[in-house]
Parts: structure tokens; C-alpha cells; sequence
């Protein structure tokens, strides 16, 4: 159940940010677009999980 929103919710960040390259990557085959958008989502990630880490909690506080 936890992957079906994990996957769920990568989608959605893939949509979104589809959306907002969109114009820059048009020019991209779909194949290499879809490429390109799975590696910013999976970098996106990355680096929100290295962020948390190096400051749990309070790096979330001042995120607000």
C-alpha cells in the first residue's frame, strides 16, 4: 500500500513538473522527456532525503 502512494505521489511530481518544463523540453523526443523527468523527480528526492537528514526536525521548521 505504501508503494502505491510512493508511486502515486512520484507521478503526481512528474506531472507537475512536466507542466512546468514543458515549454523547455518540448523539443525532446516523449521518450527522452519522460527520461528527463524521471531523473529530475529521482533527484528531487534525493536530495530532499540528504536535506532531511542533515537536519531532522528543525530543518523542517524552518522549511515553513
Amino acid at each position: 500500500m505504501k508503494q502505491q502512494a510512493t508511486i502515486k505521489a512520484r507521478k503526481e511530481l512528474e506531472t507537475k513538473m512536466a507542466a512546468i518544463f514543458g515549454e523547455k523540453i518540448k523539443s525532446l523526443s516523449t521518450e527522452l522527456q519522460r527520461i528527463l523527468l524521471d531523473d529530475m523527480v529521482t533527484a528531487f528526492e534525493n536530495r530532499l532525503n540528504v536535506l532531511n537528514r542533515a537536519h531532522p526536525k528543525s530543518g523542517n521548521k524552518a522549511m515553513r
